[in-house]
């Protein structure tokens, strides 16, 4: 038996100016939303007062907390992704915040990319029709289909990730220049990510945005934001940087990401991670970094992505944004092996753009990271594993071997 907790305006609702349109095309609005397949379904739980979990497998009922709660996925791109538990008011929260920061809401057009079983897709959609935009879910479609829909109704406002933008770039399909608001999270913009979507939405502000499942926003970039960093803190977070010991370390100094916010998730439903710990009102999940001087958070890449090479600290993340910032890379991903003489060993992974050579590729990761940091082996990939939330597949790419 499914128990209802929902208190009126805590609970997430179909606006009456918001309209769907499906892959398809179809187009659903507030007197058809019931044939909405899963987005219908969900604000159906929703305004019922029922807790639920988007799943690849559908609409699935999930036990209610004190309040108005779903279930989403993390995006397991290193493993078995997890089902974490979070109030609806928590995104809430950060919609009101998003409709004045961006502009969302009646007369925007919002794309959404990934599969609504993964929390940024879920996030854009679930904002968009709760704040009376037209939503667009592009799921399921090839990225040449996903730019033609793009241009074809003039969309405004897209969520991506960097995976999908180098997709759409490398597929045919014309520009959208009526797109104005480009956000980018679930992972770091590159170089080769920002030149996409500057050359597919040429008039659009970029706006990228870390946070994590777990976490929602973290921060948001702007016009301040130098090279290399991910931003200053989204409106309502505090971010502290803090040693092993649990203490605050001065601005400049790598530590641990600790935040504290109205938007943190209540729990993990299903799986768990080591990375993720709480102490009082403040989060992290493992994430290292530091602030500058300004408050901008730069980050060096998870704790459990940070190896050790022959008694040096390797950052796996860092080493992938030198590849994807190399000529002839279109993908990378680098995963980290047993080595009995060194600790570890790198094995890298690229898709290669027109004119790439790996051995060429290897020579130029050597010039900037030196051979420590380098992956020892390096494997062209041709049909590049990807999961339903646009981020690369890391546990496919391990069982191909380096």
């Amino acid at each position: 038996m499914i128990q209802r907790c929902a208190k009126p305006g805590s609970r997430f609702t179909w606006h009456d100016a918001a309209q769907l349109v499906a892959p398809d095309g179809a187009r659903f609005g507030p007197e058809t939303r019931e044939g909405a397949g899963l987005p219908g379904a969900l604000f159906a739980e929703a305004a019922a007062g029922r807790a639920f979990a988007m799943t690849p497998r559908g609409l699935e009922a999930a036990a209610c907390g004190a309040q108005p709660a779903f279930e989403c996925e993390t995006s397991g791109s290193t493993g078995t992704p997890k089902r974490i538990r979070r109030s609806q008011a928590s995104w809430l929260a950060s919609f009101a915040i998003n409709r004045t920061l961006f502009d969302i809401g009646p007369g925007a057009r919002v794309a959404a990319f990934g599969s609504l079983a993964q929390s940024l897709s879920l996030y854009a959609a679930v904002e968009a029709l709760h704040l009376g935009a037209e939503l667009h879910l592009l799921t399921g479609l090839r990225p040449g289909r996903q730019r033609a829909r793009l241009a074809a109704v003039e969309m405004t406002h897209g969520y991506a990730t960097p995976a999908q933008l180098r997709q759409l770039a490398r597929a045919r399909g014309p520009a959208c220049p009526t797109l104005r608001r480009l956000l980018v999270g679930g992972g770091t913009l590159d170089g080769a990510a920002r030149a996409a979507a500057g050359a597919l939405f040429p008039n659009a502000v970029l706006t990228e945005f870390y946070g994590a499942s777990e976490t929602s926003f973290i921060t948001i970039s702007g016009p301040e934001t130098p090279p290399g960093a991910v931003g200053a803190a989204y409106p309502g977070v505090e971010i502290e940087i803090r040693d092993t010991e649990g203490h605050a370390v001065p601005r400049g100094t790598l530590g641990e990401v600790w935040v504290a916010s109205p938007y943190l998730f209540e729990g993990y439903a299903a799986g768990f991670s080591l990375d993720t710990r709480r102490l009082g009102r403040f989060l992290t999940v493992g994430e290292l970094g530091h602030l500058d001087a300004a408050g901008q958070l730069h980050l060096a890449g998870r704790r459990s992505r940070m190896i050790t090479v022959a008694d040096q600290n390797v950052f796996l993340d860092a080493v992938e944004a030198v590849l994807l910032g190399l000529p002839g890379v279109a993908e990378a991903a680098v995963i980290a092996e047993p080595d009995a003489l060194r600790g570890h060993v790198l094995a890298g992974f690229v898709q290669l753009a027109p004119g790439g050579e790996t051995d060429e590729i290897l020579r130029r990761c050597r010039e900037i990271l030196g051979p420590l940091r380098t992956p020892k082996r390096l494997r062209a990939v041709t049909d590049w594993p990807m999961l339903a939330s646009g981020k690369t597949d890391r546990a496919a790419l391990a069982r191909l071997g380096g």
